[in-house]
Order: C-alpha cells, then sequence, then structure tokens
C-alpha cells in the first residue's frame, strides 16, 4: 500500500471522523476486481493531494461496523467526508481524473 494511502478499520475510524481535512474512504473486499483495478488511480491520487486530502482504504470484510453504518452494499463504494459527515458518495470504479475532480470539489 502506498504511503499516502491509510488502512481505515472499525477502531480507528473516530480519526476519520475528527479529520480537519476532507477525507475520502474507499470501501473494497479482496474478492473485487475493479477494486484492485482502482488502486494505482487511487495511490496517484493519494500522492498527488497529499497534505490536502486523507485518503484511506476500508476493507469490509475485516470491519463490519462501519460499512453497516453507511449502508454499503456495493464494491468499490467511495465516500468523501468533511466534518465527520459525507459529502458525497460513489459506486463503482473511478479513473485518476475522475477522482481528481471528485476531490477538486470538496477542496
Amino acid at each position: 500500500m502506498a504511503a499516502n494511502i491509510e488502512i481505515l478499520t472499525d477502531q480507528n475510524w473516530a480519526g476519520v471522523l475528527s479529520s480537519d481535512k476532507p477525507v475520502l474512504v474507499d470501501f473494497w473486499a479482496e474478492w473485487c476486481a475493479p477494486c484492485k483495478a482502482m488502486v494505482p488511480d487511487l495511490e496517484a491520487v493519494a500522492a498527488q493531494y497529499a497534505g490536502r486530502v486523507r485518503v484511506g482504504k476500508l476493507n469490509v470484510e475485516e470491519n463490519e461496523q462501519v460499512p453497516f453504518q453507511y449502508g454499503i452494499t456495493a464494491m468499490p463504494t467511495l465516500l468523501v467526508l468533511k466534518g465527520g459527515k459525507v459529502a458525497e458518495q460513489r459506486v463503482g470504479k473511478m479513473s485518476r481524473d475522475q477522482l481528481a475532480k471528485l476531490l477538486d470539489a470538496h477542496l
């Protein structure tokens, strides 16, 4: 995993909610091919927006509370959280350009 991508869990989720920066969260699963295909684009965007946006991945198979709390049923699901609240939600694989546009809208 790239240095700019955080591993998020049910246990450290409070840090996402209290973040002073927007947080892009990728809900993914090991069996999800589109999730794996999106990793290079997520890593590139995490590096590009380092210091301005936090980027994290949450494995839905290893963490049940947070995905349930947000009604996550499809992979990949991307949430942008600002001030602890969901600012935007997208479902499905996104390209590097689409991810950048998504983040630009919340900076």
